[in-house]
């Protein structure tokens, strides 16, 4: 039965497109009960704590660089990684301390820089008192490397994960992916870049080193003790973080940038502009783009990435530009210096694949039954359960998939992730896709009651995966389902 305690469960609608769900139906008291500084506190945004809540001044601190983070030993072959995943307190907001989840006890995670072509392995070892796994977004690998929801790795244990890296240059990123605790996991902190560098990119003359700048940009809710509150409704997350600081700034040289845009939030869709100024597109989820696009405005939700050149040799010393989310300011850019620059953009990059015909077509609902509660997500009609293939997949076979948003009467966005490949969006409710579906992709919103079309080839490795909303609350509550890929 549909009652209005089953919509509140599901959450608002907000302007940033995110409803809030999971955190109205858990408590996390077991996640913390053991982590000096941390209270148990109740889910649910309650109007007096969101009016206690902290926030920070715009532009008062410099945004970091995640450290790029050296092999403990690198073979002929491979390069070996050490990484701990443990409770670490943390200054995000100035001069308070903040209990968090980390990778290498930092907000954003170290960043692994990948070789195509060259093997990472990557230990974990799990110093949380709750179990967790990890998921590299976008890595084509195999199915026990993917990071399976239900492939947990328990406290005071360890997993190593092995990354053939047999895909070309591309912004991924590493996080959480255990089921059911996925979402406050990521929000908490376990999140971080994986760079994947192509060789075949270096004649391209795109900017390098230290003008190659990863930045996540993500939202957190801290209460009036400086804690992140998790839970109610992702709208109410009042703070935006770029790289783990709230709106910083952050100095740049007049010449070109390479930055490489990531979505960390949860559950919200980012529309970003550098208040009207040329942005050049060279990249989405998957690698480069077959040529650049020039863009005053980004769309991006949860989990996608997007990368942009931009020139500030246009602009002189002294000058200001600040990347907003509508009219919430993101990240201040400070022209500070002159500097040398012999990067450019070149009028092409990297041409698409072109796939073969689909030999297969399929339709995909994601939804959420509210009538229950708590309400459950849906794919297809059914909740997840990982004793279930929902589809067989032939490997090697190319199939096209049209996704739709089932919740239209409701007006509850939703966006797709597809493990194991990348695909290329063929249309949106049969029209041409928007710029923000460029080149190969692993990740598309689906605003409420529409439909996107893609088409995949589902290539080398056998087993399951899985394939969710990527609003992380929504999985949380069910909303993904499984393929098995078959010889």
């Amino acid at each position: 039965m549909l009652t209005r305690r089953n919509m509140l469960a599901v959450g608002a609608l907000t302007l940033g497109g995110a409803v809030g769900v999971k955190g109205l139906l858990l408590d996390d008291r077991s996640a913390f009960s053991a982590v000096p500084g941390l209270r148990p506190h109740e889910h649910g945004v309650q109007p007096a704590r969101v009016g206690a809540a902290l926030t920070a001044t715009p532009f008062a601190v410099r945004m970091p660089i995640p450290p790029v983070l050296r092999p403990t030993l690198s073979t002929n072959d491979v390069d070996i990684y050490r990484i701990d995943i443990r409770h670490t307190n943390l200054e995000i907001l100035p001069g308070v301390s903040t209990p968090t989840f980390t990778y290498g006890n930092q907000l954003v995670g170290p960043t692994i820089r990948a070789k195509t072509g060259r093997r990472v392995m990557i230990r974990y070892n799990n110093l949380l008192n709750r179990p967790t796994n990890v998921h590299l977004h976008g890595g084509h690998v195999e199915a026990d490397n993917d990071g399976h929801p239900m492939e947990l790795i328990q406290p005071g244990q360890a997993r190593w994960y092995n990354y053939p890296n047999r895909q070309q240059g591309a912004t991924l990123w590493y996080h959480d992916h255990s089921h059911h605790t996925e979402a406050e996991n990521v929000y908490r902190g376990l999140h971080g870049f994986y760079l994947i560098d192509d060789d075949s990119e270096r004649d391209l003359r795109l900017p390098r080193g230290d003008y190659d700048v990863p930045i996540m940009i993500r939202d957190a809710l801290f209460d009036a003790d400086g804690a992140m509150l998790f839970g109610g409704n992702p709208a109410e997350r009042n703070v935006i973080l770029a790289n783990g600081k709230p709106q910083p700034y952050f100095p740049v040289a007049a010449r070109k940038y390479r930055f490489r845009l990531l979505n960390g939030a949860t559950e919200r869709t980012f529309n970003l502009s550098l208040g009207g100024e040329e942005m050049t597109q060279i990249a989405s989820d998957g690698g480069l783009l077959p040529a650049p696009v020039s863009r005053t405005a980004i769309r991006l939700s949860s989990a996608e990435r997007v990368e942009i050149v931009v020139d500030f040799s246009r602009y002189p010393v002294g000058t200001q530009l600040v990347l907003s989310d509508g009219a919430t300011p993101v990240l201040r850019f400070d022209v500070v210096r002159q500097a040398a620059d012999s990067s450019h953009v070149p009028d092409l990059l990297r041409a698409l694949p072109v796939l073969p015909a689909a030999t297969v077509n399929r339709n995909v609902t994601l939804s959420f039954d509210i009538a229950a509660f708590p309400p459950v997500g849906l794919v297809d009609g059914k909740t997840y359960d990982p004793n279930r293939a929902d589809f067989q997949v032939k490997r090697g076979s190319t199939e096209i998939w049209t996704i739709t948003n089932g919740d239209g009467q409701f007006g509850f966005p939703h966006n797709f992730h597809m493990h194991l490949v990348q695909f290329q969006v063929l249309d949106r409710d049969g029209q041409t896709p928007s710029l923000d579906d460029a080149g190969r992709k692993d990740t598309v919103l689906i605003p409420a009651g529409t439909s996107v079309r893609v088409k995949a080839t589902f290539t080398d490795y056998v087993g399951r995966y899985v394939y969710h909303c990527h609003f992380l609350e929504h999985s949380s509550l069910g909303m993904m389902a499984q393929m098995e890929i078959v010889p």
